[in-house]
């Protein structure tokens, strides 16, 4: 099984940090007690910039959450369209080759799922299996990958398609003065990633899946989340993500590579979820890695935030465009996300 290509999109509104900053500050000023703190929870994240599905005055003009959703259901379409036809243009895959297509979001909700909506708009076949998942967060594009080579692992003639869409943005609370509200409204973005997974049937190139393997973390719920009301979605975001990170991630990175008769010092290089500044130093520590090893991961958080579970695949193609690993190497691709738990791909590129 090989990850053939990486397609992304972004919606066409792009904002600076000190714009989008400005526009916060002129929101919250009159009821935050202390805007300055807002102010440093923005610089603190280390973001530049960010994609947005609305320009600020369409976000200032939401009344609700469904009027929010069915701009994340247009959007959704839009970038989702877009992700798609790139990764097929940059793979050489062709429709008709497709067996599966994986959805994965967590920050809106349609019925039919995005996918569905996508089927007319691309002409996908009407055969193609859909298989939307709902609720992983930033670890789903980790996951899904994982999931699309088990399902190419039994059909090797097919390849399957992951699509992530992330539209961070349209899920802020704009009255929530709460610190994770704050953070978030600093350092997650907007935008559209999906990976072409081949079966060993179809002569592709690109990184080959060796092993994947998922973990869960027992009574961690509230670490990362939702809770979800009339509002729409309020963020469940835990101081403790670093330490959970520390805790347990180095653990269960070599009890899998254990297992496949391998250890840490066989990985050549990583491709990680660019949770913030805090997760990843404690995704530093925790693998014992300086941070070069984790460079590219800085520079997607830098050049667009976090995009929940778009960002790892983000990521991916960066590493596939920019800096491929050497013929044979190993790598490891890891997320962790709402649970909680993680995610871990091993790769031979």
């Amino acid at each position: 099984m090989r990850i053939t290509a990486v397609g992304r999109a972004f919606p066409k509104n792009y904002y600076d940090q000190e714009s989008l900053l400005a526009a916060f500050r002129k929101h919250w000023g009159k009821r935050h007690h202390n805007i300055d703190r807002l102010e440093g929870l923005h610089r603190s994240v280390l973001v530049g910039g960010r994609h947005l599905a609305l320009t600020m005055p369409e976000y200032e003009a939401l009344e609700n959450w469904g009027q929010a959703n069915d701009h994340w259901i247009r959007v959704a379409q839009e970038v989702g369209e877009e992700a798609v036809r790139d990764a097929l243009d940059r793979s050489g895959i062709h429709l008709k080759q497709v067996g599966a297509i994986f959805f994965v979001t967590v920050t809106g909700v349609a019925t039919p799922s995005i996918e569905a909506r996508l089927f007319n708009r691309l002409g996908i076949p009407p055969h193609v299996k859909r298989i939307p998942i709902f609720g992983l967060g930033c670890v789903a594009g980790a996951a899904g990958v994982a999931r699309a080579a088990d399902y190419v692992k039994a059909w090797p003639d097919q390849a399957a398609l992951l699509l992530s869409v992330e539209l961070c943005s349209l899920t802020l609370q704009r009255d929530d003065l709460s610190i994770p509200n704050l953070i978030s409204s600093g350092l997650f973005g907007d935008g559209a990633a999906c990976a072409v997974v081949c079966g060993s049937g179809i002569q592709a190139s690109g990184p080959e899946v060796v092993a994947s393997r998922s973990v869960f973390y027992p009574d961690t719920e509230r670490v990362m989340g939702w809770d979800i009301s009339e509002r729409g979605f309020q963020i469940v975001l835990s101081a403790a993500v670093p330490q959970v990170v520390e805790d347990f991630l180095r653990r269960d990175v070599d009890a899998f590579l254990t297992d496949q008769g391998l250890s840490l010092d066989d990985i050549d290089s990583f491709v990680c979820h660019p949770g913030g500044p805090k997760v990843l130093k404690a995704f530093e520590k925790a693998l014992d890695q300086p941070q070069e090893a984790f460079e590219l991961t800085w520079n997607s958080l830098r050049e667009v935030g976090n995009l929940s579970s778009s960002s790892v695949l983000m990521v991916l193609r960066d590493t596939m465009d920019k800096r491929p690993p050497p013929p044979g190497s190993l790598g490891l691709m890891l997320a962790m996300g709402p649970g909680f738990c993680s995610e871990l791909v091993l790769l031979r590129w």
